[in-house]
C-alpha cells in the first residue's frame, strides 16, 4: 500500500487524529459552556456527534501511537477497510451536525433576533461551537479521503 498523508501508523495520521479529537472536543465544551443549549434538537445532535467523533478519533489517535511506539504497520487491507467506514460514517455525522446547527444559529442571530430579544442566550458561544464543527468535520473529511485512496490502492 502506498503512504499517503494521514496514513494509518504515521505521524502525519496521530497528528490529523489529534486535532479532529481536540476540535471536537472543544466544540462540545463550548456548546456545554452556553446556557439553555439543550433546549435546542440540534445543539444537542452537535454534542453527541461531536462526542462520537473525540471517541473514535481518540481511539485511533492511541492506535496510531502504539504502532508508531512498536514500529507496526497498519495498513492491512481489513484495518483500512474499518478505518473507511469508521471515517465515512463519523464525518458524515460530524457535517450534518454542524450543518443543522449552523442552520439553527442563523436563524437566531439573524432572521429571529433572538439573540438581542434574550439576553442569556449564548449565540456567540454557540457559533464558535459550529465553527469549531466545522474544522472537525475538515479534519475527519481529510482522513476519510486518504482512507479511500488506501483502500483503492489495495
Amino acid at each position: 500500500m502506498k503512504i499517503f498523508f494521514g496514513s494509518p501508523g504515521t505521524v502525519s495520521g496521530l497528528l490529523l487524529r489529534i486535532g479532529q479529537c481536540f476540535c471536537a472536543a472543544a466544540s462540545i465544551g463550548t456548546m456545554a459552556s452556553a446556557s439553555k443549549f439543550n433546549n435546542y434538537t440540534a445543539f444537542c445532535y452537535l454534542v453527541a456527534s461531536m462526542a462520537l467523533q473525540v471517541l473514535w478519533s481518540m481511539a485511533l489517535a492511541c492506535l496510531d501511537a502504539y504502532a508508531l511506539m512498536m514500529k507496526r504497520d497498519l495498513q492491512n487491507p481489513l484495518l483500512v477497510s474499518l478505518f473507511v467506514v469508521g471515517d465515512w460514517v463519523t464525518a458524515t455525522l460530524s457535517l450534518a451536525a454542524a450543518c443543522s446547527s449552523a442552520g439553527v444559529t442563523v436563524l437566531f442571530t439573524r432572521d429571529l433576533d433572538f439573540c438581542k430579544l434574550l439576553s442569556h442566550v449564548s449565540c456567540g458561544r454557540f457559533q464558535i461551537s459550529v465553527a469549531l464543527a466545522f474544522v472537525t468535520w475538515f479534519l475527519i473529511a481529510v482522513s476519510s479521503l486518504v482512507m479511500f485512496w488506501l483502500a483503492a490502492s489495495v
